[in-house]
């Protein structure tokens, strides 16, 4: 796929069912990490999908998504991707777990461009020990069709089948990338991802992630423009200015339209403010100039 080319259309199947015993039995897609339940920031990462479906018991989710059950419940990995390709009419569907705290829309991609430029049935994530990870994927999804058809045949179903029983009849590729493999399967785990998206070079960008999920916004914001006009309003104008002038600017954007172009014009007008502000501050203490005729200024009291 070339840069110019659009990425494959393409549909999700997330399952998020699972006993999770090394949990306690908690309900690990809604564990938060990052103030975001671990479910949402999976259908973050996959939100470009066509049809996204999630193979659980239906509850709140931060963006649309069609629901599917498997059959009988509990019946395991296979028989879910089972129930949710029911609902699946790409040619590629990307393949995912519910507990992928690092996943992100970059992964996504590549793993369907890699599998777009080849043949193979699908593109797969090993994770730090080189493991396969079969539920961070991107399938063609007729070979899944065909071998779930064949393992039903031969087994009366596909409930209780482990998903290896699919993946080992398929031609397969692989991608190194320990981070965004890495799934939260105990406390020990959900601990570390807690820890990780704190670190510095993190932060800000899963707190923006978090903010623009809990107040519906899917808008592309450059957090260097915004950032650099709360400094320059911090500094030019009052530390006080700083997030009042990025509210206004958010307000103004919105009642021009709310679009990234909308942000970033806004913006532009309040960094030239402030940057006004700032000159006007460093020549307020300043002398007159001189007058331009070079005529010395009348000094008597009675001049007039």
């Amino acid at each position: 796929m070339t840069e110019n080319q659009p990425p494959a259309a393409y549909d999700a199947v997330v399952l998020a069912g699972g006993a999770a015993r090394r949990l306690g039995g908690a309900d690990k897609p809604a564990v938060r990490v990052g103030g975001r339940p671990l479910l949402d920031r999976v259908l973050a990462a996959c939100a470009d999908a066509r049809t996204t479906v999630v193979v659980a018991v239906p509850r709140p989710t931060a963006r649309p998504v069609t629901w599917a059950r498997e059959d009988p419940p509990g019946g395991g990995p296979l028989a879910a991707l089972d129930a949710g390709l029911r609902h699946v009419t790409a040619e590629h569907v990307v393949l995912l777990s519910a507990d992928l705290p690092f996943l992100d829309g970059r992964t996504v991609t590549a793993l369907l461009d890699t599998l777009c430029r080849g043949t193979a049935d699908g593109v797969l994530l090993t994770d730090s020990d080189g493991r396969d990870q079969p539920l961070v994927a991107a399938y063609r999804t007729p070979s899944l069709r065909r071998e779930l058809a064949a393992l039903s045949a031969a087994h009366g179903g596909t409930g209780g089948l482990p998903l290896r029983r699919l993946t080992g009849a398929l031609d397969l590729l692989r991608i190194s990338d320990p981070v965004a493999s890495f799934d939260c399967d105990t406390w020990d785990d959900i601990a570390t991802a807690r820890a990780r998206i704190r670190e510095h070079g993190h932060v800000l960008d899963e707190w923006i992630s978090a903010v623009k999920d809990e107040l519906g916004i899917d808008l592309d914001v450059d957090t260097g423009v915004l950032l650099d006009l709360a400094r320059d309003a911090a500094h030019g104008v009052a530390r006080p200015a700083a997030p009042l002038t990025t509210f206004l600017v958010g307000f103004a954007a919105a009642r021009a339209g709310g679009d990234a172009d909308a942000v970033a014009e806004a913006a532009r007008k309040a960094v030239a403010l402030a940057n006004r502000w700032a000159e006007e501050e460093d020549t307020r203490d300043a002398p007159p100039a001189a007058p331009s005729s070079g005529a010395e200024p009348e000094t008597r009291t009675d001049a007039g």
